[in-house]
């Protein structure tokens, strides 16, 4: 696609074939109000699809690299949505987000957490493309967040039992700790127990399209 050199938007294929998906299993699994706190946002394309096929619902996007959130905004400025928030910036290996205690982005209102409190959080495609502390600061900042009852989404390969259940994501694996040590695909039980240890029960896993799993966990 032929893009003008004054537009940030990212494209990451994938998207376009995981979305709905996808957005069958949020329908179902998500909290029916308050926002959704997306967590690595990455292009901005899931959250422009979601948002408005998800109301009542608020969704809040977020990331920690600028390239990203300049692809975010961009992309929510051609397919805006009222209940759609703009981007910011979350690292979550920081011990505190700044959507917490006051601190949120200045769109993200006292009056908004009021009234759209953050009842779910999303997370597509992270934990295995950066290193393991991320999915410790996602498990932690959810057991910090999230309400009692509130809903923690994760999509994205992993293995079971320590096996890969593919072996397309065998060789995926192996390209991601080529590029980076600290990458790679996660076990399943792992992330289950890391969950357990943050207050976070698991609910269920559902198989998506292309050898990726949901796995879906609840707030004590």
């Amino acid at each position: 696609m032929q893009q003008n050199l004054n537009d940030f938007r990212r494209y990451a294929p994938a998207t376009e074939r995981n979305r709905q998906p996808i957005l069958t299993v949020l329908k179902r699994v998500l909290n029916p109000t308050g926002t959704v706190l997306e967590i690595a946002s990455g292009t901005g394309q899931h959250s422009v699809y979601f948002a408005p096929r998800l109301k009542p619902r608020r969704w809040l996007t977020s990331d920690c690299q600028p390239e990203l959130l300049a692809s975010i905004k961009a992309w929510q400025e051609i397919e805006p949505s009222p209940n759609l928030y703009p981007p910011f910036f979350l690292n979550v290996c920081e011990s505190r987000w700044s959507v917490e205690n006051g601190n949120s982005p200045a769109h993200y209102t006292a009056q908004e957490r009021e009234k759209y409190p953050i009842e779910s959080m999303v997370n597509i495609n992270m934990i295995h493309i950066a290193p393991w502390e991320a999915c410790l600061g996602l498990m932690a900042g959810a057991k910090r967040i999230l309400p009692r009852g509130g809903i923690l989404y994760l999509y994205g390969p992993f293995k079971q039992g320590g096996v890969h259940t593919a072996v397309s994501n065998e060789a995926f694996d192996g390209s991601l700790r080529s590029q980076n040590p600290e990458w790679g695909v996660r076990n399943l039980e792992t992330v289950q127990d890391v969950a357990a240890d943050h207050s976070l029960t698991w609910l269920e896993t559902v198989p998506m399209p292309a050898n990726n799993l949901s796995v879906v966990f609840q707030r004590d």
